[in-house]
C-alpha cells in the first residue's frame, strides 16, 4: 500500500511552541492525539518526528521536522525519498500571512509566498508540486515586524477561533487522505470559523 506523508511546519524547542509559525505542529499533534499515535525521533540529521500509521484505510506517516523552519525541506525530502512518496502524496501544513485568521486553504502546488520552510522544501525537493494546507494567521497589526508576529502567540480572542480552524483542519486532512486535493480544496476552501 502506498502512503501519504503529512507534514506540519514549525520550529524545535519550548519558546517557540504556541506560536503563530508553529501551527503546522500543532495540528499534527492534534491529530496525532486523536489517533493515539506516538512519535518517534530521527536522530540523525536532518531531524525529525514520525508516526507511522493505518488512518482512514490508507497508510499514513505523520512527520514534524524538528530542524529550524529554514531547513525543513532535509526531513520532508528524506522520508519522502526512502518511503517513495510523490510530490503529489505529500501535505505540508503550514502557517500563512496571506490567508485571514479563522479559515484555511489547500493549494494543490505553488510558490513559497516568503515562508521560509515551504522555500526549504521547494529547494530540497527540486519541485513547486506538492499539495499545502494553509493556515491563516493574517498579517500583523501596523507597526509589528512580521518575524516579531509570527514568534508570537495567539491572543485571548484569537486562540478559540485557531483552535478551532485546527480541529477544522484535521478534518481536512482526513478528505485529503481520503479522497485527494481536489475534494479537499471543493470541501473546506471559502469555509470560516467565526469566533465565539
Amino acid at each position: 500500500m502506498k502512503r501519504i506523508l503529512v507534514a506540519g511546519l514549525g520550529n524545535p524547542g519550548r519558546r517557540y511552541q504556541d506560536t503563530r509559525h508553529n501551527v503546522g505542529f500543532s495540528v499534527i499533534d492534534l491529530l496525532a492525539r486523536q489517533a493515539c499515535l506516538t512519535f518517534r525521533e530521527e536522530r540523525v540529521p536532518p531531524r525529525y518526528l514520525i508516526a507511522d500509521a493505518h488512518l482512514w484505510e490508507k497508510r499514513v506517516l505523520l512527520l514534524k521536522p524538528i530542524e529550524y523552519m529554514n531547513r525543513s525541506g532535509g526531513p520532508i525530502s528524506r522520508v519522502a525519498s526512502y518511503y517513495r512518496i510523490l510530490p503529489e502524496a505529500i501535505l505540508v501544513v503550514h502557517d500563512d500571512l496571506d490567508v485571514p485568521l479563522g479559515r484555511m486553504k489547500f493549494a494543490r502546488s505553488g510558490g513559497h509566498g516568503g515562508h521560509n520552510g515551504v522555500r526549504s522544501i521547494i529547494e530540497s525537493m527540486g519541485t513547486r508540486s506538492f499539495p499545502r494546507l494553509k493556515f491563516g494567521i493574517g498579517r500583523p497589526p501596523r507597526g509589528m515586524p512580521t518575524e516579531r508576529y509570527v514568534l508570537s502567540g495567539f491572543s485571548s480572542d484569537e486562540g478559540p477561533v485557531a483552535k478551532k480552524v485546527m480541529e477544522l483542519a484535521v478534518k481536512g486532512i482526513e478528505e485529503f487522505v481520503r479522497k485527494g486535493i481536489d475534494s479537499a480544496m471543493n470541501k473546506f476552501n471559502g469555509l470560516e470559523v467565526a469566533s465565539s
